[in-house]
């Protein structure tokens, strides 16, 4: 693949992973109580969604650090390693929420009776989330294949991330920000995830149909 379908298949897969996202996040808070078997399945199902096209941007993105300089291939590796990780631990909790909501013969909030999920989409899927925005953040800055704002911003938000990963020690009360379900950790997290990816896939996208690409420079050094 050339650098400019790299390019192109990179911020198409980050536009529809985000758009999923942003759809996904939405669902969580339309009621106050145990949701309808139907809400969770549907927000579990557009997630599940999200994921198969956040693995095509992991991998996309990983290729288009290659092409255009292969000096830090390892950084693109790092970022499709870890965010490979991120997506399967996730997958992982969805399954366990569905299949708790498909077992239960009354309406459940899985958020909070499966419990197995607290840490994989708190704590550790926040250092899955850091490790993947510093390779991608770091992989940017050196090869400069994308706008100075989206490896900034990915080592802003692998930050913030970084600093959730505690939250497991703050119990797994949902309506709690910093706890290790909170809203704060999953959700919030989540949707500034969402929006940052759906920033750099548009920024992705356009560069690909430019003539000079950004990253064209540094892919001659």
């Amino acid at each position: 693949m050339n650098e400019r379908g790299a390019r192109r298949l990179t911020g198409l897969a980050a536009i529809l992973a985000a758009a999923a996202f942003i759809v996904e996040v939405p669902l969580y808070f339309l009621y106050s109580g145990p949701p309808p078997d139907s809400n969770v399945l549907a927000r579990l199902l557009i997630g599940i969604l999200a994921l198969a096209f956040l693995i095509c941007f992991v991998t996309a993105f990983r290729e288009l650090v290659r092409t255009t300089n292969p000096a830090y291939e390892w950084v693109g590796t790092l970022a499709f390693a870890s965010g490979l990780v991120y997506a399967t631990i996730t997958l992982v909790s969805s399954g366990l929420e569905a299949g708790a909501v498909i077992a239960a013969d009354h309406a459940i909030d899985p958020t909070i009776t499966v419990s197995g999920t607290y840490i994989l989409y708190g704590s550790i899927g926040r250092l899955m989330m850091a490790l993947f925005l510093t390779a991608v953040g770091f992989g940017i800055s050196r090869t400069r294949l994308l706008p100075r704002w989206t490896g900034r911003s990915a080592f802003v938000l692998a930050g913030v991330s970084l600093a959730f990963v505690p939250s497991l020690f703050f119990g797994n009360d949902p309506a709690h920000f910093y706890a290790a379900n909170g809203w704060g950790t999953t959700a919030l997290m989540g949707a500034v995830f969402s929006y940052w990816m759906l920033g750099l896939g548009i920024s992705a996208y356009r560069s690909g149909t430019r003539r000079a690409p950004i990253g064209a420079p540094a892919a001659q050094h």
